[in-house]
């Protein structure tokens, strides 16, 4: 009777997650997971591989400028509300339906926006692919806490914690070889048949738990469509308010009341209903909650730095994307050179000095930074870039185990789906900032320096001269052109000037996270 009750336990065992208190690592779900990996990586990388070559879909598509930004945007505003709705899917589906799910519909919608000839097609896939993609994410995260055994976390989290950093990073990169050597189409269709192996493997190898069926009887639709109202509205705002200057474009003003109110209705009904679409208990957990503000701040630095360096490369020193993604691609570089070793000081290094050194370092490149000026090539941005790469990846990896460490195993899942929500709020809260300040920044240095150049100030008179004496062929042209190009060079110089003072900010922000990281009580350690 003993023998066949310890038989029965023993087959039971590899659907009880974190069970396992050994520190070998089954074969077959660390390919499993690998595989999973995989799949984060592509939805990831689609967040911004389209960014270096929106020109060429817009030309492809007959698209206007208004309308080619949705490419982006569609994607982001689907995702970000499927990211916190994927903790309940997979509580009631299982990890393996709701992966699979979102591994194929993410390949079909990809396909889909690769053979789209209207804009307006490529806006519905752009939706649906970042929508369905959206739920691999979360889920890849929560299954690394549940199948592994803690003492293997060195290993596994910043193999996450790479990808995470890592894909937005090189996406310009990526992209930017794929237009120029193939065409913009196989921004979509590179995912076709790695989508198509990831979905077959996720069908067939993932067995980590089992579905709660009963749990789609209480599904909460209202607490859907107010959730979606807030974060769709939300990202919506932060994403077209600095292009059309806030509140003062009807759209965004309204999508801002509808994201409000809606926020309003999202949270009461969280707090009333009897099962929540998204349960925010997890962040009455002192580490879970500390450690998504670090994330949120982290995400700031990630995306912003993936606008800025590209934004700084094309409009100052007028690369293509190529030169632009050749550039860039130290960061990335610095991050997987980083990520070993982080994993290794994981588990002997107390995370509050990683997080305050990984703070730091960013601070330090964000600094350097502040020093740029029009002639900065890719030697001049090597350094900063290496250590906002080594930064990044230090800070990230404690900060994945700090949220999700400690948290017991049924909560892995929803607290997952929250995690990476603060990470992208925080991504698109700072390009949102960071645009605005730039812009602002941008136009108060410009009319410093106009009221500067004056023909009563001599050194503005001898420029003029001088750049009229390389104009001199064109005759009495010379000195209407010699005027264009100075006022061009201090436009250029204006925008030099808001770029060091962005920097400067970033710089501020991380010096005083990594001030705050040293005032945390040490986090208790998992066992």
């Amino acid at each position: 009777m003993s023998s066949a009750v310890t038989t029965q336990a023993v087959r039971r065992a590899p659907s009880v997650p974190l069970s396992r208190t050994d520190d070998q690592i089954d074969a077959r779900r660390l390919f499993t997971f690998f595989t999973m990996v995989f799949g984060m990586f592509m939805a990831i990388l689609d967040i911004q591989i389209v960014s270096a070559s929106l020109t060429e879909i817009q030309a492809g598509l007959a698209a206007s400028s208004n309308e080619i930004t949705w490419v982006q945007t569609a994607y982001l505003i689907a995702e970000v509300i499927m990211i916190p709705l994927s903790g309940f899917l997979s509580r009631a589906l299982g990890t393996r339906i709701v992966f699979s799910v979102s591994a194929a519909g993410f390949t079909i919608a990809s396909m889909m926006c690769g053979m789209s000839s209207s804009i307006n097609e490529m806006i519905v896939w752009r939706a649906l692919q970042g929508f369905i993609g959206g739920g691999m994410i979360p889920t890849v995260f929560a299954t690394a806490y549940i199948i592994f055994p803690r003492s293997r976390m060195g290993l596994v989290v910043p193999l996450i914690g790479l990808v995470a950093t890592l894909a937005p990073t090189i996406g310009p990169t990526i992209g930017g070889y794929l237009t120029d050597t193939l065409s913009w189409h196989w921004l979509f269709f590179i995912n076709v048949v790695p989508g198509i192996f990831v979905t077959l493997a996720a069908v067939t190898l993932i067995d980590f738990d089992k579905p709660d069926f009963k749990l789609l009887e209480s599904f909460d639709w209202f607490g859907l469509i107010f959730m979606a109202g807030f974060l769709g509205g939300l990202e919506y705002v932060l994403e077209e308010g600095p292009r059309y200057d806030w509140f003062g474009d009807d759209s965004v003003l309204l999508l801002a009341w509808v994201s409000g109110l809606s926020a309003i209705a999202f949270f009461v009904r969280v707090l009333m209903a009897k099962t929540p679409i998204v349960d925010l208990r997890a962040f009455a957990d002192r580490n879970f909650a500390l450690g998504s503000l670090f994330s949120f701040v982290v995400g700031i630095g990630l995306y912003g730095l993936t606008y800025l360096y590209p934004l700084y490369l094309a409009e100052i020193r007028g690369y293509d994307a190529r030169m632009i993604g050749e550039t860039v691609f130290v960061s990335g570089i610095a991050m997987f050179v980083a990520a070993p070793i982080a994993g290794r000081l994981m588990n002997v290094v107390d995370p509050r000095l990683m997080l305050t050194t990984g703070f730091l370092s960013f601070a330090v490149g964000a600094w350097w930074m502040t020093y740029v000026t029009s002639d900065w090539d890719f030697w001049e941005l090597l350094w900063p870039q290496i250590f906002r790469g080594v930064g990044i990846m230090i800070a990230m990896i404690p900060v994945n185990n700090i949220a999700l460490g400690t948290l017991p195993p049924e909560r892995l899942k929803n607290a997952s789906g929250l995690f990476n929500l603060t990470r992208n709020l925080g991504g698109a809260v700072g390009l949102a900032g960071l645009t605005t300040v730039l812009n602002d920044r941008t136009d108060l240095h410009l009319a410093r320096l106009h009221e500067a150049i004056t023909f009563a100030r001599p050194p503005a008179v001898e420029t003029l001269n001088e750049l009229a004496r390389g104009f001199h062929n064109y005759g009495s042209d010379a000195q209407a052109m010699a005027l264009k190009q100075l006022y061009q060079m201090v436009h250029i110089q204006g925008v030099v000037l808001a770029f060091s003072d962005v920097f400067f900010l970033l710089m501020l922000i991380f010096v005083g996270l990594a001030a705050l990281a040293l005032m945390l009580k040490k986090p208790a350690q998992p066992h």
